[in-house]
């Protein structure tokens, strides 16, 4: 190369380049930079079905879910250090073909980093991790759920709204049912969820209203009552909040964030459920997913604890049993689509060397497959939950590595793949592509 040339043009650049990269590692918190990102389309429903809007004219694609939930993706994302992570959590889903991902987008109360600090007062340091975990979706063509309270009182919670009215002295019952009753609590969420949606993103500069890599916002993760008696109540709440979303967002589909009991009045469906524990805890699937604001059903399974005694082939025939019904109850009596946004199994119980997960996960995957080749309401499921290496402390007793499972890791591979195949307009032609994850995966009715 021309030594003129290095002095002139190549040192220059490099220089300028070095500055730049200087610059965007120790001040990209307070600057933006420019932000290349794919286009995707907004996802929406027709009937029982999910289908993908696309942005560059009126044709819509049916889709079927693959995915999984990472929990701790915006909390991981505060501190630049860990955001390493969360990108190789993203890259990873979207490299064994799954398409959706739930997560957080709470974390109230005064904890380190808590995303709101009291009612409508936030740190923006951890906003801007929530910004980093769309930017980083969108880069991979995922999509975000992202649930916006917490029933439990794991990051504060429905629990930590009621103590902020306490210690406003607001006179409030100490029973975390005032959560979905009380008006000032309620005006707390409200200004929550305004805040969420019609925030700008710090580093693509798009709305969350605006930004197709959000799939949905969930109204609640796992919305119980300490009485069974408040079940108008919450039923009055979804009916609200819902209503309050689509007001600030038409764009955006909109759940609950149900486990899927049936209530007490569904006499028809009380063996369906885990235990006679299930219907009295406010919550009835049929009546929250049918108001209109409820764009699809959402279904969570837990064999091993919700029927902890049963062995193993009893819990098989419980789940059979609660898939079957909610995808039966989504395609003929609430006619929208229903996806399992939580599937959990225990990871240290082993058979013949493989766990009870490989079992249940492949019979909810099943079901799914069965349910997209006849275009019915089973419209996806989503493993709870998946970590990387380094992000061990927001792991559970459901919680994996999927690639130090093979045999796990290879079927949810194969269910991306099934569910592609499927949908294929041309598959000769995408067999042919030797770069494609589901290259020679073939899958037939017998499968």
């Amino acid at each position: 190369m021309d030594a003129e040339w290095k002095q002139k043009r190549l040192y220059p650049l490099l220089g300028i380049f070095s500055i730049l990269l200087l610059l965007y590692f120790n001040f990209s918190d307070h600057f933006n930079f420019p932000v290349w990102l794919p286009t995707l389309g907004f996802v929406g429903t027709n009937a029982t079905r999910f289908v993908v809007l696309e942005p560059d004219g009126p044709h819509q694609s049916t889709l079927y879910i693959n995915g999984w939930n990472s929990y701790w993706l915006m909390e991981a994302s505060v501190w630049g250090t860990s955001r390493s992570r969360v990108s190789k959590m993203l890259r990873k889903g979207a490299e064994m073909g799954m398409t959706v991902c739930r997560t957080w987008a709470f974390n109230d109360g005064d904890g380190p980093n808590a995303l709101q600090i009291s009612p409508g007062v936030f740190n923006e340091k951890v906003f801007q991790g929530l910004d980093y975990v769309i930017v980083e979706a969108r880069r991979n063509r995922l999509r975000l759920i992202l649930s916006l309270v917490n029933n439990l009182n794991a990051f504060g919670g429905k629990a930590q709204y009621v103590r902020w009215a306490q210690e406003a002295g607001i006179n409030v019952s100490s029973s975390t049912d005032s959560f979905f009753s009380h008006p000032t609590i309620k005006d707390y969420y409200k200004a929550y969820i305004k805040a969420v949606v019609t925030r700008k993103n710090s580093i693509s500069g798009v709305k969350y209203s605006e930004e197709p890599a959000i799939f949905a916002w969930e109204l609640m993760n796992e919305p119980r009552c300490e009485s069974s008696s408040s079940a108008p109540i919450l039923q009055a709440w979804i009916k609200e909040m819902a209503s309050f979303i689509k007001a600030l967002d038409r764009k955006h589909l909109v759940t609950v964030g149900l486990e899927g009991f049936y209530g007490p009045k569904k006499t028809e469906r009380s063996d369906v459920n885990p235990g006679d524990w299930a219907a009295k805890l406010g919550s009835d699937f049929i009546q929250n997913s049918a108001i209109d604001d409820i764009d699809f059903a959402s279904v969570h399974a837990y064999p091993d604890s919700w029927v902890p005694d049963a062995d193993l082939e009893e819990k098989a025939n419980f789940l059979t049993r609660w898939v079957d019904f909610h995808i039966s109850d989504g395609e003929y009596v609430l006619k929208k689509p229903v996806l399992f946004t939580e599937v959990g199994s225990l990871m240290h119980r082993k058979k013949q060397g493989l766990h009870d997960t490989d079992t249940f996960l492949k019979m909810v995957y099943n079901e799914i497959y069965n349910s997209a080749k006849k275009r019915q309401a089973g419209a996806g499921a989503l493993i709870w939950q998946l970590l990387v290496e380094g992000v061990e402390e927001y792991g559970d007793q459901f919680s994996i590595v999927a690639w130090d499972y093979p045999s796990i890791y290879e079927m949810m591979v194969e269910q991306s793949c099934r569910l592609r195949s499927v949908f294929a307009e041309d598959q000769i032609k995408r067999e042919l592509q030797h770069g494609d994850l589901c290259f020679g995966k073939v899958f037939n009715d017998s499968d």
